[in-house]
């Protein structure tokens, strides 16, 4: 009689869950790396202007890097933000995100404020060069999104950084 009850309890869980299961959608998204064929910011050669893709094509770089434990604007980041500034001065009304990054040494806690420092010290030049503070907003991520992984110096140069992301 037990095991009758087990397996009758078994067989009513598998059926819920399984009623509760999502169907898959029709079409999904692209994944990773993977290029997207329907409308979009990038329609095969053309990029559609003030779109993600277009900044990256007409900015000198989306990234900014820092020296170790600094969050001062030295000349490359001016020339790059500069390029920046210039990119969203002709599009006022696209949102961007500045993301604030540090390499994997050092705590959790200082490294999540070094990003945020890196963050709006970027956010501040753009402002100082008359974007509009308020479109741009920052988040740090410290040293949990590497750009590139191995505990050398050229490593840690590359995730000491600033990324602007333009948000729409």
């Amino acid at each position: 009689m037990a095991r009758l009850t087990t397996t009758i309890l078994i067989a009513t869980a598998l059926l819920a869950t399984a009623a509760c299961s999502k169907k898959r959608p029709a079409t999904l998204p692209p994944g990773p790396g993977e290029e997207q064929t329907g409308p979009g910011p990038v329609q095969g050669d053309n990029v559609v202007p003030g779109s993600r893709a277009d900044f990256e094509r007409s900015v000198t770089s989306n990234t900014v890097n820092f020296a170790l434990d600094r969050y001062d604007i030295d000349a490359r980041a001016r020339e790059i933000l500069d390029s920046q500034a210039a990119w969203l001065a002709k599009w006022p009304n696209v949102p961007v995100s500045l993301e604030g990054h540090a390499d994997e040494r050092g705590t959790r806690e200082y490294n999540l404020a070094l990003g945020d420092r890196r963050a709006n010290a970027a956010k501040n030049y753009l402002a100082g060069r008359g974007v509009n503070p308020a479109r741009i907003s920052t988040i740090s991520y410290g040293k949990e999104r590497p750009i590139a992984l191995g505990s050398d110096e050229a490593s840690w140069a590359q995730n000491r950084r600033a990324v602007t992301i333009v948000l729409n």
